[in-house]
């Protein structure tokens, strides 16, 4: 803890550098999202401003990123070391579609790159790179329908012939851009083949500094799509003015864009579909022309979601790797299950869960043995013993098989989305087919959208009865909770900015035998007309086999129809993966017609298991029939909200209002969060929301005073709930410090003193902060005299100090290779403390033995400032 009052910070430091990757870096209080730090310059170091939250005594703190652990041994938490159910037995293969979207097209391909000046981006203060490796067909006639590929978050710099990898922009003299994007070629030359123009973009630049961006880069990752968009726009129309690796290839058709996007890149290209549809705020935006494409569909790769606020009437496909070790809980589920109710709901949103995938191994230039620059498998064990997904399991693939599986099911939603070939539907909605060009990929699909019609969707307008209760998808109440963190993960439970999170409810079953009747009721009567089956997402404990459930419907006037039983299995599963995810299960509605229920008029559906224990949860009942239905986009409302800065003042209090901006055509509903100042409640409220209005207002008091602090954020957060889109989730004001650092001096209070007696310097500000200041003493070799070692010096100090040192005795300054460095700290309201350094008598005759340090202390931006220079002297005892 640094600082105090409302400048206190929560710093963490790792014992080595953290690795560059998609999943953010959390705070948590127990079960609750403490907050999002920002990463110091050292990449270990992390902090996390509090405000006037305060945190008691004994509060147990975790570091996770993507649900994983980062402050304790091993990948996963350790509440979740608990052991699952042994692996069931693999289920048979899925029968085989009839079209396979992975085989090789008629046409010839050809391949290069284009380098572009660079571009500014709003919020980054060094340029991004425009450049893009294409691939695309020749001999194709006419134009051709447009891939767009935008890699992740990784580590941008590397030296060759070495593992060194840095992560900063530019690139540092001697080292070269990771070519991150050069890393889908395989998918690229099978659409190529089958007539895509495609172009896989480079986005360092963003990956590099999109730490100091609100919403982790989405905004940033959107700009760049368009502006490469928008090129293509200008050649397609002046192709002469194209780059050769353009003018080999076959004209592009710009009113037919697939994008596709791996991890951050996911939610930058979901972004940039919203932002084609819906106009972001020119002063979030790096592209403000017109919109020339049309994106026909999203293909996201394991994609973070932090704004959890999906392009509802674009068609998508949730590539959801089992085995990711990145973005470990499989947060793109929001992708399909935050569309619900949003809008129109005619575009279809397909996940795919890919079982034994890694996070990396999709993108060949993040793999080890394929990569130009160092690679590592993102999954990892202590042991390498995880059943489901260390390397030689039988249900691990290897990435040669990932990258058949994700070119292939990318193939699947260009030509689905783009080429409009409902053939390939079944690979994608949940109906349970297979492509054999996948090759061993066992490959799980479900869906929402498109012919489906909302039946039972838990939440305000259902209730439930008999064996069965309503269960909060995000709560850390175990009472509401459909699954703690104790008994794992599950995608549909992602958690966003609070816990927790009213709105997001699904039904938990649990039964001990034979189970009595789980009884959905809706508050008003539901149309399954015009639907072939019911179509059920429901969930199971993974490595479980053979929950059956017997599946009812009634109508308005009483009448029931029993229209069959469905088998649910389990995913492989272990404590380390998100593997609670639904299954789709779809039921005949004939049976009701027979029976001569009003199928416009469904009142309750019933669930009744069978066989023996068990545990089930459902997650939501369609009334679906084949067939994908022309997504045409709704005209929806957009929010943004904003951040304003302000100084702090140096007296008084001052009332701001966080900046929101309304955009789009008539009205709709978010959903409104507000932390409570000083606590860790979070207040939330449905908000009708119309452009031109001022219908979210959160007013923010600053005090001001003229002590040196850290700036104070004030945040909000809104998500969609009908009717509207939104952009940036997440904004608020900010209190800058507006105060100067005090000045700070060491003198000497013992520099020269007999062994067993300790060498104490004071450290003195010239007046108190409202912050703690921080620094260190660097250690520095002595060139004059011999230096001080570590069987000088009191061995429970040097362990407070440093941990365990191991023997044999070294100079201090080289107690780590690394450097030196005793940490201290001047407390907040407080002007000074002391270095203390206690040594030992030896009883050794021995000449007298020195000291060297240099003071340092850290800016608020966590920069070292160098202070003096000094020298301690200890004398031989005798």
């Amino acid at each position: 803890m640094t600082g105090g009052g409302a400048d206190r910070q929560l710093v963490w430091t790792a014992p080595e550098r953290v690795p560059a990757g998609d999943a953010r870096v959390e705070f948590h209080t127990g079960d609750r999202l403490l907050g999002r730090p920002l990463p110091r310059p050292d990449g270990r170091s992390f902090s996390l401003p509090l405000g006037g939250l305060r945190l008691e005594e004994g509060t147990q703190l975790r570091v996770t990123a993507g649900g994983r652990r980062l402050d304790a041994a091993g990948r996963a938490e350790s509440a979740r070391e608990r052991p699952l159910a042994p692996a069931a037995a693999p289920e048979a293969p899925l029968p085989v579609n009839p079209v396979d979207p992975g085989v090789p097209g008629p046409y010839r391909t050809v391949s290069g790159e284009y380098a572009l000046n660079s571009v500014r981006i709003p919020g980054f203060p060094q340029p991004v790179e425009m450049r893009a490796t294409v691939v695309g067909p020749t001999g194709a006639p006419g134009k051709r329908p447009v891939v767009l590929f935008l890699h992740g978050r990784h580590d941008t710099c590397y030296t060759p012939g070495t593992e060194d990898v840095r992560f900063t922009w530019p690139c540092p003299a001697g080292t070269r851009p990771i070519p991150s994007e050069q890393g889908y070629l395989r998918a690229q030359r099978l659409l190529a083949s089958q007539g895509y123009v495609t172009l896989s973009i480079a986005a360092n630049g963003v990956n590099g500094q999109d730490w100091q961006a609100e919403d982790g880069g989405a905004q940033a990752r959107s700009s760049l799509v368009r502006l490469h968009l928008a090129r293509w726009a200008d050649w397609t129309a002046h192709r002469a003015d194209a780059p050769a690796a353009v003018r080999k290839t076959a004209p592009a058709d710009l009113s037919r864009v697939l994008l596709v996007g791996h991890s951050r890149g996911g939610e930058g290209v979901n972004r940039a579909a919203l932002d084609s549809l819906n106009p972001p705020p020119a002063a979030q935006d790096g592209y403000r022309g017109p919109v020339r494409w049309k994106i026909r569909g999203n293909v996201l790769i394991g994609p973070t979601v932090f704004g959890q606020n999906p392009a509802p009437d674009v068609p998508s496909t949730s590539i959801l790797p089992g085995c990711d070790g990145d973005v470990s809980d499989l947060q793109g589920q929001i992708y399909v299950d935050g569309t619900r109710g949003v809008s129109r709901g005619a575009a279809l949103h397909s996940a795919a869960y890919v079982i034994g995938a890694n996070h990396n191994f999709f993108n060949s230039e993040w793999t080890p043995g394929q990569a130009k620059a160092a690679a590592v498998d993102d999954f990892s064990s202590d042991d390498g013993t995880d059943p489901v997904c260390s390397p030689g399991t039988a249900t691990r693939l290897t990435a040669t098989q990932q990258q058949a599986a994700g070119a292939t099911y990318i193939a699947a939603s260009a030509r689905l989305f783009v080429g409009g070939d409902d053939a390939v539907r079944p690979l994608l909605d949940g109906t349970g087919r297979r492509a054999p060009s996948a090759g061993p990929a066992r490959v799980l699909t479900h869906a929402v959208g498109a012919h489906r019609t909302p039946a039972f969707l838990p939440g305000s307008s259902v209730t439930v009865s008999g064996g069965g209760r309503q269960c909060a998808q995000v709560d850390p109440d175990a009472a509401r909770a459909c699954l703690t963190p104790e008994e794992g993960w599950s995608p549909h439970f992602a958690y966003w900015e609070t816990a927790p999170e009213p709105g997001r409810d699904a039904v938990a079953m649990k039964w001990t035998g034979t189970g009595s009747p789980v009884t959905v009721r809706s508050a008003r009567p539901v149309s399954l007309a015009g639907a072939a089956s019911l179509a059920l997402r429901v969930i199971v404990p993974p490595n479980s086999t053979g929950t059956d459930l017997d599946v009812a419907v009634t109508d308005a006037s009483g009448r029931r129809a029993d229209l069959g039983r469905a088998r649910v299995d389990g995913l492989p599963g272990s404590p380390r993966t998100a593997a609670y995810w639904s299954r789709e299960i779809r039921v005949p509605l004939t049976a009701a017609t027979r029976a001569g229920l009003d199928l416009k008029r469904i009142t309750t559906l019933g669930l009744t298991p069978r066989g023996g224990a068990g545990r089930a949860w459902l997650m939501d009942a369609w009334g679906w029939r084949p067939g994908t239905p022309e997504a045409r986009p709704a005209p929806l409302t957009r929010v943004d909200l904003g951040r304003l800065t302000v100084a702090e003042g140096n007296s008084g209090v001052r009332t701001y209002r966080v900046p929101v901006t309304v955009s789009g055509q008539g009205s709709g509903q978010v959903r409104l969060f507000v932390p409570v100042p000083g606590t860790e409640e979070v207040t939330s409220r449905i908000v009708t929301v119309r452009p031109g209005r001022h219908d979210i207002d959160v007013p923010v008091e600053v005090r001001g005073n003229r002590r040196y602090g850290h700036d104070v954020a004030h945040d909000a957060f809104v998500k969609a709930v009908r009717g509207t889109v939104v952009g940036a989730h997440r904004g608020g004001v900010t209190a800058r410090n507006d105060d100067a650092m005090p000045t700070v001096r060491l003198t000497p209070v013992a520099d020269d003193v007999a062994e067993g007696s300790a060498l104490k310097w004071r450290v003195a500000l010239s007046e108190p902060a409202d912050v703690d200041i921080s620094g260190g003493v660097l250690l520095k070799p002595v060139t004059d005299g011999p230096e001080l070692s570590t069987k000088d010096v009191d061995r429970a100090w040097l362990e407070a100090q440093f941990g365990e040192v191991a023997d044999p005795a070294r100079p201090l300054s080289r107690t780590f290779e690394d450097g030196t460095s005793l940490w201290l700290s001047v407390p907040a309201g407080q002007t000074g403390t002391e270095v203390t350094v206690p040594t030992v008598r030896d009883g050794e005759a021995e000449p007298a033995e020195f000291l060297r340090g240099a003071l340092y202390t850290y800016d608020e931006s966590w920069e070292q400032i160098p202070g003096p220079e000094f020298t301690g002297r200890v004398r031989d005892a005798a």
